[in-house]
C-alpha cells in the first residue's frame, strides 16, 4: 500500500488510521499477562497498565468496573494478571488500547510453577554454579546498602554492622523494594553502586513478606544485573524460609538482614580476642624454643669437653700412651716369636744339612757334573770322581777294585 503513495499523492490521515484500526481489528481477542500498575477508577470503568515484568513493555487497558470487580480477589497495584483483552483503535484520537473482558489473578501455585520453570532455565545456564562466586572482602573498606525507605532492614543491617565494626562505613540507596517498580530502582541502585570503586560489597536487603511481595528479587532482569556485577553481591531479603531467585546467584546468602551485617562485617571483638588468643600463642612458642635452646646450651657446656677441656686432654693423652705401649707389647711379642720361629727352623735345617753329615765323617762322591754316586756300580774304572769332605774336596779316579788313584 506503501508503495501506491507519493508526496504527490498522499493518503488522508483518517484512510490511514481506518486501515491500522482494521488491522488490529482482526488480531480478535487474546489472553495476555502481565504486571498491574497505574490502576485507578473513573466512573464506570476501570483504568490501569499491564506491565511486561521482563521487558520494559507496557500496555493500556481499560476494563469495565463490574468485570474488574468479579475478580476475585481485586487486583491491585504489582498484582500479576492473566487477561482476556480485545485490541481497540480508535481513529478519532488515533490511540490504541486493550479493553479487558475478563480478568484471572495469577495464583500461588502458577507463580511457583513459573518461578521454577525460570529457576531451571537460569540454572541451565550455570549462573547459579558455586565456582562463579566471589569472595567477600575480610574487612570492606565500604558497603553499598540497597533498602527499603525507613525500613526496620535498613536499620538491621547498620546498627548490627556498627555494633561489630564501628568505622565501617555505608551507601545506602533507599529504593521500592515491592511494587511495579522494584525491579528498575533496585536494578538502578546496584548498576550505580557497582559503578562506584570506593564499594568493596554490596547488600540487597528487604524484610520478610509473602510471595507476591518478594517476587521483584525472583525478577529475570534484577537476577541477571546481579550476575552482571563486578562487586560481589550479599542477598539479605526476608525470613529464613524465604528463598527467591537472587539468592541463588548472590555470592552470599543471608537469611536476615541481621545475619548479612555478620557475615559482611566482623565483629571487632571476636577479633580482638583472636589476635590476643594468636599473640599468646606464638608468646608460648616463643618461650618454649628459648627454653628448649637454654636447656641444650646448658647441657652442653656441662660435658666434660666443655667443663675442663684439659682434663679430657689429659684423658685422650693416656689412651694414646695406653695403646702405644699396647702397640709395642704386641710388637716386641711378635718379634721374640719371630726370633723363637727362626732359630727353631735354623736348628731343623742345620740338622738336616749335609754339612752336618760331613762333621760326623762322612764324605760324599759325585761324578763331574755334581751327580751323587750311590752305587759302585755306577761308576767306570778311570772315571774322575769328587770326593767332598767337611773341610775340602779331592778329585780321584776309579780304578780296578781295590786300587784308587788320587789327584
Amino acid at each position: 500500500m506503501a508503495s501506491q503513495t507519493t508526496p504527490e499523492s498522499p493518503l488522508p490521515i483518517r484512510t490511514v488510521l481506518q486501515m491500522v484500526g482494521g488491522w488490529i481489528g482482526r488480531l480478535g481477542t487474546v489472553w495476555v499477562e502481565g504486571q498491574i500498575t497505574d490502576l485507578s477508577a473513573r466512573g464506570g470503568t476501570v483504568f490501569l497498565t499491564l506491565r511486561d515484568p521482563v521487558a520494559n513493555v507496557s500496555a493500556r487497558v481499560t476494563a469495565p468496573r463490574g468485570v474488574y470487580e468479579a475478580t476475585v480477589p481485586r487486583p491491585a497495584d504489582g498484582a500479576r494478571v492473566v487477561v482476556h483483552v480485545k485490541p481497540d483503535f480508535w481513529v478519532n484520537r488515533g490511540s490504541f488500547a486493550f479493553t479487558a473482558l475478563e480478568i484471572r489473578p495469577v495464583g500461588v501455585g502458577e507463580l511457583l510453577a513459573r518461578l521454577e520453570r525460570l529457576r531451571q532455565l537460569l540454572a541451565a545456564e550455570g549462573l547459579f554454579n558455586a565456582d562463579r562466586k566471589r569472595r567477600l572482602p575480610f574487612l570492606p573498606s565500604t558497603i553499598g546498602l540497597i533498602c527499603g525507605r525507613d525500613s526496620a532492614a535498613e536499620r538491621d543491617v547498620l546498627e548490627n554492622s556498627r555494633r561489630r565494626w564501628p568505622a565501617v562505613r555505608f551507601k545506602v540507596e533507599e529504593v521500592a523494594v515491592q511494587g511495579p517498580y522494584a525491579v528498575g530502582e533496585v536494578t538502578e541502585a546496584l548498576r550505580k553502586l557497582d559503578a562506584d570503586a570506593e564499594v568493596d560489597v554490596i547488600v540487597i536487603a528487604r524484610g520478610g513478606g509473602s510471595l507476591e511481595d518478594l517476587l521483584p528479587f525472583s525478577d529475570e532482569t534484577l537476577v541477571r544485573s546481579v550476575v552482571a556485577c563486578r562487586t560481589p553481591v550479599v542477598s539479605a531479603i526476608g525470613h529464613e524460609q524465604d528463598s527467591p531467585l537472587l539468592d541463588l546467584v548472590a555470592d552470599i546468602r543471608a537469611s536476615t538482614p541481621t545475619d548479612a551485617a555478620k557475615k559482611v562485617v566482623p565483629d571487632v571483638g571476636e577479633q580482638l580476642t583472636l589476635v590476643r588468643q594468636l599473640r599468646d600463642r606464638g608468646r608460648r612458642v616463643l618461650s618454649g624454643w628459648l627454653d628448649r635452646e637454654l636447656s641444650w646450651l646448658t647441657s652442653v657446656r656441662s660435658r666434660p669437653s666443655l667443663a675442663d677441656p684439659v682434663r679430657e686432654l689429659e684423658r685422650r693423652a693416656e689412651q694414646v700412651e695406653a695403646l702405644r705401649d699396647r702397640a709395642r707389647r704386641s710388637l716386641t711379642g711378635s718379634l721374640d716369636r719371630a726370633t723363637d720361629d727362626l732359630t727353631h727352623l735354623r736348628a731343623r735345617l742345620v740338622a738336616l744339612s749335609p754339612a752336618a753329615t760331613l762333621e760326623r765323617g762322612y764324605a760324599i762322591v759325585q761324578h763331574p757334573s755334581g751327580e751323587v754316586v750311590r752305587l759302585a756300580k755306577d761308576v767306570s774304572p778311570g772315571a774322575l770322581l769328587t770326593i767332598r769332605l767337611t773341610d775340602d774336596r779331592l778329585t780321584v779316579r776309579a780304578e780296578d777294585p781295590g786300587e784308587t788313584e788320587t789327584s
